[in-house]
């Protein structure tokens, strides 16, 4: 069966259930009861636990705007807390000392420099930074100290410190750093998610955690059966605000926070900071402050080195199986993003067939299998994964080599995130995309992308630019006639491969 048939045949069995999911997601937290905060008696709690340290204090402000400049960070708001340029001048306690002492941290990263004062202080926090600085250890320890100043959990109380995130994969990431930091003072947590089994999660809040980390959906469900409350949260985070919006979930978050207490802290941690975000914050923050580490244009990390090939939808595959041949000796780890689950399931396919360790990681797959599939990458066992978008973001494997994007993604802050999987922790990636005529839309965000990174810019994508995108008649989208979609006519081939007697398997060299 050729290529094309095989994609379009495959796609039918997901037809139907992407629009299901949304029509399910519209009504989530319809049977939430609202809270008249304004007649609702509220019991005091501590916010505020930052004493600044002698050091800090003893800097000039000359001192405190070079340490800015240098860290690319900018601030904003009314008495932004200086920052601090170690973990000792931060004023943890000794039982976080210790669990930072056993990670092996040197120095903390730019965004935990300003935010960890901003945080500890009470105050409400907005925090720019691009993917793996660090942002989700800037939030975790305050969320310690302020859970420890609080009185006990009760039997029946839900969780002080409210974490939501965007995706499975980062609720579980965020979850791990909380249990490494949250050990020694018996802070307990659970992540709360879709497409796993109720049950354990269920015991979880029943027994009682001072963190829940979740996804919108699955925490509504658990709110709305009275499996828990938000009654004691006084902690409330949103982490990758950004994408949260881009998946849809505003209406789930608005009705989360109507159950939270008005006088709470939150914090909102994001990558980008388009007009979405910003409104979300203005209506949810209060006395907000905000600091933001490194542009505040939509820019991507500078240890990424971004090649874009401008090309036809046929011609992709011979790409990308070009794009292995070089890599495979490297033995180098190897995401690979599509749009969508059908032509993940497809590329999965089509490689193993050929001899690549290739798995995929998308919405449709069970937990488990996600969660396995995640182990066998990490470990090297399977070096090339497949991936949506929905592992485009809380993915924190640090040695990933190369980013490849098969399909060009829906905007350029989705671009930068994905290519962000790479060069994360100081390290060198490469980053090879992708892109037709179908996003030419893009062009102009992403050449501007390119020109901050000092990267190439294919005049091709220049021209396309100039044209203002659209139109089938360009030249880049040669190869749609003869066999579309699929390979060319009578090649029989996968990815475009022609062979008298079948598929040699490619010997795997990973």
């Amino acid at each position: 069966m050729s290529y094309n048939n095989n994609y379009h045949n495959h796609g039918s069995n997901h037809s139907t259930s992407w629009g299901d999911n949304s029509d399910k997601m519209s009504n989530l937290g319809a049977g939430l009861r609202s809270v008249d905060w304004s007649h609702t008696q509220l019991e005091h709690f501590e916010k505020n636990f930052y004493v600044e340290d002698k050091r800090v204090a003893a800097r000039s402000e000359r001192d405190i705007e070079e340490f800015r400049r240098s860290k690319e960070i900018k601030i904003q708001g009314r008495n932004v807390p200086r920052p601090v340029t170690s973990f000792a001048e931060a004023g943890f306690p000794e039982y976080l000392m210790s669990s930072i002492r056993a990670q092996g941290f040197k120095e903390p990263t730019p965004i935990q420099c300003q935010a960890w004062p901003m945080a500890l202080s009470g105050r409400d926090v907005i925090a720019i930074a691009q993917t793996g600085s660090g942002k989700t250890i800037s939030f975790a320890l305050p969320a310690m100290l302020h859970i420890n100043a609080q009185p006990l959990l009760a039997p029946g109380d839900g969780p002080i410190a409210l974490v939501l995130a965007p995706t499975r994969e980062l609720a579980v990431q965020i979850q791990q750093e909380c249990t490494k930091f949250g050990s020694n003072s018996r802070i307990r947590n659970t992540a709360i998610y879709g497409g796993a089994p109720k049950g354990p999660q269920i015991r979880d809040l029943q027994r009682g955690v001072e963190i829940v980390i979740a996804t919108p959906g699955r925490l509504i469900d658990m709110l709305e059966t009275e499996k828990t409350n938000l009654r004691r949260v006084t902690y409330l985070v949103m982490d990758e605000a950004d994408r949260m919006l881009d998946m849809g979930f505003e209406p789930q978050i608005r009705r989360i926070v109507s159950q939270i207490r008005p006088d709470r802290q939150t914090l909102m941690f994001s990558a980008t900071w388009p007009k979405d975000v910003q409104k979300l914050a203005s209506d949810f923050l209060r006395d907000m402050i905000q600091c933001n580490v490194g542009s505040m244009d939509l820019t991507a990390n500078h240890n990424i080195e971004q090649i874009v090939d401008v090309c036809s939808e046929f011609e992709k595959r011979n790409k990308l199986i070009n794009h292995l041949e070089r890599i495979s000796s490297e033995n180098a780890k190897v995401l690979i993003f599509v749009a969508t689950k059908r032509v993940a399931d497809e590329i999965t396919k089509y490689l193993r067939q050929d001899g690549w360790p290739a798995l995929a990681i998308h919405g449709d797959k069970e937990q488990r299998e996600r969660d396995w599939v995640l182990g066998e990458f990490k470990a090297g066992r399977s070096p090339i994964l497949i991936a949506t978008d929905v592992a485009s973001r809380g993915i924190d494997v640090k040695d990933i080599g190369y980013v490849i994007n098969y399909d060009f993604p829906n905007n350029c802050e989705d671009y930068v995130h994905r290519v962000g999987r790479t060069g994360r922790a100081g390290k060198k990636g490469i980053a090879f995309t992708y892109f037709t005529t179908e996003n030419a839309r893009s062009a102009r965000e992403l050449i501007s992308i390119l020109r901050e990174a000092k990267a190439l810019v294919p005049p091709e994508l220049e021209e396309m630019a100039m044209l203002g995108g659209g139109g089938g008649k360009s030249r880049y989208n040669s190869g749609r006639g003869g066999g579309g979609r699929g390979g060319g006519r009578g090649t029989g081939s996968r990815f475009g491969q022609q062979s008298d007697t079948g598929y040699t398997h490619r010997s795997i060299r990973w």
